[in-house]
């Protein structure tokens, strides 16, 4: 999820928490409790600050090691362990299951949109994305400002969360059952074996569409149960160019995030250009998530670049070209 929807659930799990006896009656308990499900529902994405170290790196690792089941207990073991060396007379049981709490939420509500986390590790590496809300959800962070308003009115902090946490529960439940039923009318659309996901939007009747077949990968749109088929993509064999360009690290890291790559090659003055694109996310104009090399004709990588771009026109200045093509364009 996104930033400001951790924050409010921080809040929110600090209003859930006086539910209990010990953080209810203790007011120093109850701000230790707050400041650990602040930063609890915060931690796991500490790994932002690994964009300072380039897209690729970040990609790599971006809800990765950080959203791990072992990172789970070192972040909760920090968390509740430097609060409480400001909270020494707190009970340190309450404090640590509490943060627990955040830290779990947090990595949980990852879960349920498309960019998924891999959670599973040191099991499984694999990414897990179960597609159901996209990455800020109106209802959600909606149900939060009504409990706190409500908390704000004088009501049981504890009693109003518990409300608000078994209506976003509902809602979760809801929205997976939708998914699967509109995943198998757009199968019956297409007709065609494959595997099949929906991305959420912002708006809970459109959804993107990427259905995988053996021969080909097709990009659409659900609109209020109405199917619009954008692009279709056939597979094709590997050649030498996309073999060697695929060897470039940015390209590697591009690979490794994304279950949906669609690549093509294009001639260009300097040798060649290699574009890789993520299929969950096409934009009106383009798809934002790409990989993209320059290869001189002796197939030697001239320059590289992964990440996210919006505007279209912007895509040709992510990666150098030599000096004579700029000079003739």
């Amino acid at each position: 999820m996104d930033t400001g929807t951790h924050i409010a659930m921080g809040f929110g799990l600090a209003g859930l928490a006086y539910l209990d006896p010990a953080v209810s009656a203790h007011p120093e308990l109850a701000s230790a409790v707050l400041l650990g499900t602040l930063i609890g529902s915060q931690a796991p994405d500490f790994d932002t600050v690994l964009k300072f170290r380039g897209n690729a790196t970040y990609i790599r690792n971006h809800r990765g090691r950080s959203h791990s089941i072992p990172a789970i207990l070192i972040w909760t073991a920090l968390i509740s362990g430097g609060i409480y060396a400001f909270f020494p007379s707190v009970s340190y049981l309450h404090l640590l299951l509490w943060t627990l709490l955040a830290v779990v939420v947090h990595v949980s509500i990852d879960l349920f949109n498309s960019y998924g986390t891999q959670a599973a590790r040191p099991f499984s590496k694999r990414w897990i994305s179960l597609n159901v809300i996209n990455i800020f959800d109106p209802f959600i962070m909606g149900i939060h400002i009504i409990g706190f308003l409500f908390w704000a009115a004088g009501f049981a902090p504890g009693h109003v969360f518990s409300a608000v946490y078994a209506v976003m529960i509902t809602y979760i439940i809801q929205r997976v059952i939708v998914y699967n039923k509109l995943v198998n009318m757009v199968k019956a659309d297409l007709g065609e074996e494959g595997h099949y996901i929906l991305l959420p939007t912002i708006r809970w009747t459109r959804w993107g569409i990427v259905a995988e077949t053996p021969d080909a990968s097709y990009v659409g749109e659900l609109r209020n149960k109405h199917i619009i088929w954008h692009d279709t993509f056939y597979k094709k064999e590997h050649n030498e160019v996309i073999e060697r360009a695929q060897q470039d690290e940015k390209v590697q890291a591009f690979l490794s995030f994304t279950r949906y790559p669609h690549v093509y090659t294009k001639k260009r003055e300097f040798g060649h250009e290699v574009r890789w694109i993520d299929l969950r996310y096409r934009t009106k104009t383009h798809y934002a998530f790409v990989a993209i090399v320059h290869l001189d004709e002796q197939l030697n990588v001239i320059d590289s670049y992964t990440g996210w771009e919006y505007r279209e026109h912007k895509m040709e200045s992510k990666v150098l070209v030599p000096e004579l093509v700029l000079e003739k364009s």
